[in-house]
């Protein structure tokens, strides 16, 4: 029996294991491919899951990515898009078949530029995510997409960490926000990705960047318009769960020759509850003789607000002089009621432990 339950556990311990997908991108000359996209995508809608960049070896990689049927999308400047077949992951980690990109034939007629970024790119020191160019985006927070971003990692209250360490500093447009722990995850939720132009990872941040943390730095840059004249544009989102959430906001920017004008307003309503059941049985001398349950509601209500304005002069095109004010509330409020009950063997309340509390309208600013 003690064999059975052996073998159980570790079946158990398999399957909840983090499961990776690794591969390899070649050239037609079966010399590895550099940079190139690599998307991963469901099976059974094509929907992309998350995207990387091949690294000088040619290698990819997905961490810690659910049981399911994928397939994998590798794209590249001047080449042919290529899929792999579609493969079945469930307790253990995958290895893709070499993918081989062979260079896409041009014959040149009349010409079109289109110019459209990768949603990932590898840079000199850092990788960028171009957030528009991911349709999968749409509708998400900042935290939300840095779930899906390469290197780094979310946890369930929120906390940031780059290639599994934590102490992530981040910037908006190059400067620090200053907030840790709930509070940043709670503005993080609060930026649209209708907001956002890129998202930088530096794990070996140049010496510019004062990094307070030692695992890097994550720099969100915010849009600012570079077409002439007035343009804006304005978004909302709505989400039904136990609970409703909603976020919308509107962006403004005006350009002339000399003097560009932005600014915007982003909001945020997101309500929450918990419960969390505890039920123990108490033994003396392996005779039942008691047990107690135990259960807690909690109830989370934020709201927040943000306020963008700023204006740049341009004395050539090198030479810009610009300011830039950046305001935000966050009002939030939350309960929890907590009803404990001990009981006999009979299972008879001997006592109860009742406890109310609540955190008073508290705000960020």
């Amino acid at each position: 029996m003690k064999y059975f339950f052996y073998a159980l556990f570790l079946l158990v311990t398999t399957n909840i294991s983090a499961q990776n997908i690794t591969g390899k991108v070649y050239r037609e000359d079966n010399k590895p491919l550099a940079k190139a996209t690599v998307s991963l995508l469901i099976a059974k809608d094509s929907s992309q899951l998350l995207s990387t960049a091949t690294d000088a070896s040619g290698n990819f990689t997905f961490r810690n990515v659910a049981g399911n049927q994928y397939l994998v999308k590798i794209t590249a400047v001047s080449y042919t898009t290529n899929f792999s077949p579609v493969f079945n992951i469930n307790g253990g980690d995958y290895i893709v078949p070499a993918l081989t990109m062979s260079k896409a034939n041009t014959v040149l007629s009349n010409i079109t530029v289109t110019a459209k970024r990768p949603p990932v790119q590898v840079k000199a020191g850092k990788t960028v995510v171009n957030v528009d160019a991911s349709p999968t985006n749409a509708g998400l927070n900042v935290l939300e997409i840095l779930e899906k971003s390469p290197g780094v990692s979310v946890d369930s209250d929120g906390n940031i960490s780059l290639k599994g360490k934590g102490g992530v500093t981040i910037l908006i447009d190059g400067k620090q926000t200053y907030l840790s722990g709930q509070n940043l995850a709670a503005f993080l939720k609060s930026l649209q990705a209708g907001i956002l132009d890129q998202i930088e990872i530096m794990t070996n941040p140049p010496a510019k960047y004062d990094a307070a943390g030692g695992a890097g730095i994550i720099n969100i840059k915010t849009k600012k318009g570079t077409i002439k004249g007035l343009n804006g544009n304005m978004n909302f989102n709505y989400a039904q769960g136990f609970y409703p959430k909603y976020n919308g906001g509107a962006n403004f920017n005006y350009r002339n020759k000399k003097v560009n004008v932005f600014g915007g307003y982003n909001g945020d309503v997101w309500e929450g509850l918990g419960v969390l059941t505890i039920n123990r049985n108490f033994y003396k001398q392996e005779v039942f003789s008691g047990r107690s349950d135990q259960k807690t509601n909690r109830h989370n209500i934020s709201n927040w607000h943000n306020i963008k304005l700023g204006a740049d002069y341009y004395f050539t095109a090198k030479d810009v002089a610009g300011i830039v004010i950046n305001g935000n509330i966050n009002p939030w409020k939350n309960w929890q009621q907590s009803t404990s009950y001990l009981r006999d063997v009979n299972h008879q309340v001997s006592s109860a432990f009742i406890s109310d509390a609540s955190t008073p309208i508290s705000q960020t600013i």
